[in-house]
């Protein structure tokens, strides 16, 4: 049994090492996350998030921009799901005393 869990990690770290052989270097000007424009031809969303922060909520920090102002919703649902996974983990795991 031991053995079969030692392939299983071996074929998965091939595996992991195959799918990384795949990616753009670090850095290179021409991968798709440096685009200007998607492979559909529209605007990458990224570009606007960086032309236009402190136009539309006079924030300087990009990163604190986007979570805050143009994902909020989003952000505020991650939040709600971890805030309640933990209150259900200190349910769960409490003890009481008698």
């Amino acid at each position: 049994m031991r053995h079969v869990g030692l392939i299983a990690l071996v074929a998965f770290a091939a595996l992991l090492m195959y799918a990384s052989a795949g990616l753009p270097k670090r850095g290179d000007i021409d991968s798709p996350a440096h685009r200007d424009t998607s492979l559909a031809g529209t605007s990458v969303a990224a570009n606007y998030y960086i032309r236009n922060t402190m136009r539309d909520t006079r924030t300087p920090n990009i990163v604190t921009t986007v979570l805050g102002d143009y994902r909020s919703f989003d952000t505020l649902g991650e939040v709600v799901v971890v805030l309640t996974a933990g209150l259900c983990c200190t349910l769960i795991l409490r003890r009481r005393k008698e």
